[in-house]
């Protein structure tokens, strides 16, 4: 005697649902008794990363032009006049905004992103810097050898 279709997708939605957990419990029991590896500090040595000359000249030639780039309009962005969307004096105007309409919680939200980006403006100087400070120490002009 055959079930009706309810019943067979049930019992196979079942079927499906007790394999899942077949294949899911032993990762769930893993043992954890290991301690976990101590994170890296910022003041260990790091090793050297060694890179062929094909792999030299792809992030010379095309990474570090594109992470600059990439820093510049982002600093330009965060540093835009109140016009530029997404600048520190956009969301100060919009939060003015937001203030002056009495939506309180709106303009604290925005003045918060505001300041959490005016302080992306330290980050992005520094990778800036590093970026700069790889480009000359190991990416030679074009033209010399």
């Amino acid at each position: 005697m055959r079930g009706t279709t309810w019943t067979r997708r049930l019992a196979l939605a079942g079927g499906g649902v007790a394999a899942g957990l077949l294949v899911v419990t032993p990762l769930a029991v893993a043992d954890t008794s290991a301690p976990p590896a101590p994170p890296a500090s910022s003041t260990a040595a790091v090793a050297p990363i060694t890179l062929s000359p094909e792999e030299s000249q792809q992030v010379c030639g095309d990474w570090v032009p594109k992470l600059q780039k990439r820093a510049k309009n982002l600093t330009d962005r965060i540093n835009g006049g109140a016009e530029v969307e997404g600048s520190v004096a956009n969301l100060k105007a919009r939060s003015a905004d937001q203030k002056a309409k009495g939506h309180t919680a709106a303009a604290d939200r925005l003045q918060k992103r505001a300041d959490k980006r005016q302080s992306r403006i330290s980050q992005l100087g520094d990778a800036t810097n590093k970026l700069n400070a790889f480009a000359t120490a190991h990416c030679k002009p074009a033209g010399t050898k």
